[in-house]
């Protein structure tokens, strides 16, 4: 697994966190990125990139996941794919790196964190979401 797929892995399990239980303190945010990515200054930062942007565009995240999660609600998706959707939304939409490798990147985390269905799942709705913002 590669440094910033490793960054992304923490940045998930934060979100996840978030989704569930709303309100951690900063400081124990802190501490857990810290833990989990030993310290890299360079991980760190990335993985708190992710965190913070999905923060900020979750509105917007979240409208263009139901506008083309056809026949789901956010709500009745798994709590991981919810949130590997959303990080492969914004990495995708939001960030610097190229939507083919954010939304494969966002297919590894469903193949390691949700069911034998989640991959497909993800890819479906990240590709619809990525065609729309490429004008396809």
């Amino acid at each position: 697994m590669s440094r910033r797929s490793r960054a992304r892995e923490v940045a998930l399990q934060v979100l996840y966190q978030d989704d569930l239980n709303p309100g951690q303190s900063a400081a124990r945010e802190e501490a857990f990125l810290k833990s989990r990515l030993r310290g890299d200054p360079e991980n760190m930062a990335f993985a708190r990139a992710i965190v913070a942007g999905v923060r900020e565009k979750r509105t917007e995240i979240d409208a263009a996941l139901t506008a083309r999660a056809i026949n789901w609600s956010l709500s009745r998706m798994a709590a991981t794919d919810r949130n590997v959707l959303r990080l492969g939304v914004w990495e995708a939409l939001y960030s610097e790196t190229p939507a083919a490798v954010a939304i494969d990147e966002a297919i590894e985390l469903a193949k390691r964190y949700g069911d034998r269905r989640s991959p497909s799942f993800v890819n479906g709705i990240l590709d619809r979401i990525s065609r729309q913002d490429r004008g396809e």
